[in-house]
């Protein structure tokens, strides 16, 4: 039985371990430069993080560019002012840009990831009827990784694309022997737990065009992605109870979408008429209405043979769950970013590498950023048995950095310190049950979320 206990608990941790419901990018942004400006760099992203926020943006570079950093979000999410159980969310972000020419067409090729560091992937098994913030429940704690290639076929336009891949969790757990109900100590039980790390693909596409001296306008596509979750579970042996011997199965099976990521577009422009100074706009189309509902599918089975002689009345199969619709609404999210950068010391160099257009640069700058954003809640308000908890939302961030023009010669490019601060605040929502039985009964729920990182990018 203790076999079977640790057994057990090792099957209840893979069930109860965590939810993921999307990835970092899209909660607090890639990289601290998209951080401080709101993600707003649909039409302005060059470096790395433009293997998220525009796939076209990464023939803008002109140098093999690596990056990394590391964020902390801190979720203090409320119910009924208390703790909501939304976890603190960190990671290391991080990828590189590796610039060429095929045929005289400039091309590139990227890679980005974001690596949770308190581990790969989680999931979580929650009944409909229990609070909990839906969108925000360890939404972080996914791995995600994007490849894109990106051509210039034209001097003013640029096309990208590639593929980007989501971790999800596969489980199965199996229990096999003889237990002895009087004697636990003396059963003879085996146990098996086997969980495999699964990736889904999904495409992104974007396009990048110049609009002569006021800047650039993008676009992107995102397609939807869903994490399927199977757990399985088998216990088939013998119970003896003083002497009676009775074989034993039960089998237990649940599917359910572990993550999912809608479909979205974006439309984006970067105002960069003012030299050293971009004022970025972004708008994005969100397709929350196609969003799936995490409620598991389960089926159990239990199946005995007692002797002839022994009364003994198994329980009936368990009816399936009856899942109520969701009926999440689709939301467009504008987002702001503003960026100046500060010529603060130093003679002109003469600077290859990404963001420095191969001119003639000082050889310190300042970069100072803002950004907002405002996402309005997709979810209807939750007066049945159901509880998904959400709140509008409103995202200000601030950002500066270092850049160091030429700084050697073994790096004929820059370096780029960037770090940004972000704070999220969800109002208060009073939820009004129409069923004065209701077991959870009306609640209010808000609350706050605060972001900070750093990210680090050299240029050759």
């Amino acid at each position: 039985m203790r076999r079977l206990s640790c057994a057990a608990a090792s099957l209840l941790a893979l069930l109860a371990a965590g939810r993921a419901r999307a990835h970092s990018p899209d909660t607090y942004g890639f990289g601290s430069r998209g951080a401080s400006m709101g993600g707003a760099l649909a039409a302005d992203a060059t470096d790395f993080s433009a293997s998220y926020y525009n796939p076209a943006g990464l023939a803008g570079a002109t140098g093999l560019g690596l990056s990394i950093g590391y964020g902390h979000a801190s979720n203090r999410l409320r119910f009924n002012d208390r703790g909501s159980g939304v976890r603190d969310v960190h990671g290391l972000s991080g990828g590189l840009v590796v610039p060429g020419e095929v045929l005289g067409v400039p091309f590139a090729f990227g890679l980005a990831t974001f690596l949770p560091d308190d581990g790969l992937s989680r999931i979580k098994a929650i009944r409909q009827e229990t609070p909990r913030w839906e969108l925000y429940d360890d939404r972080l704690s996914i791995l995600f990784l994007a490849a894109n290639i990106a051509v210039r076929p034209l001097p003013f336009l640029e096309l990208g694309g590639g593929v980007a891949f989501l971790a999800s969790t596969r489980g199965r757990f199996s229990v096999t022997g003889r237990a002895d109900a009087l004697s636990p100590y003396d059963s003879a039980l085996r146990h098996e737990v086997d969980a495999d790390l699964t990736s889904i693909r999904y495409p992104q596409l974007g396009a990048r065009v110049r609009a002569g001296a006021l800047g650039f306008v993008g676009v992107v596509y995102r397609r939807e992605a869903k994490l399927p979750l199977s757990i399985d579970a088998r216990l088939r042996g013998i119970v003896d109870f003083a002497g009676i011997e009775v074989p034993l199965l039960y089998e237990l099976e649940s599917r359910t979408v572990d993550a999912f990521l809608p479909q979205q577009v974006v439309v984006g422009a970067s105002f960069q008429r003012i030299e050293g100074l971009r004022v970025n706009l972004d708008v994005t189309w969100v397709n929350w209405s196609a969003y799936e509902s995490p409620v598991a599918r389960t089926r159990a089975h239990l199946e005995a043979a007692p002797p002839p002689d022994l009364p003994l009345d198994l329980p009936d199969d368990p009816r399936p769950t009856s899942v109520v619709p969701l009926r999440f609404a689709d939301r467009l999210v504008p987002r702001l970013g503003v960026e100046y950068v500060v010529v603060a010391a130093g003679g002109l160099r003469k600077v290859a590498g990404q963001g420095a257009q191969g001119g003639a640069r000082r050889a310190v700058e300042i970069p100072l950023r803002a950004g907002y954003v405002y996402e309005r809640s997709p979810v209807p308000p939750q007066r049945g048995v159901t509880n998904y908890i959400d709140a509008d939302r409103h995202t200000m961030s601030l950002g500066a950095g270092a850049v160091l023009n030429r700084p050697l010669e073994e790096l004929p490019g820059s370096l780029r310190i960037d770090l940004h601060g972000q704070l999220s605040v969800l109002p208060e929502v009073i939820v009004e049950k129409d069923n004065p039985a209701d077991f959870v009964g009306d609640y209010r729920a808000g609350g706050t979320m605060v972001n900070l990182g750093a990210t680090v990018t050299a240029a050759f």
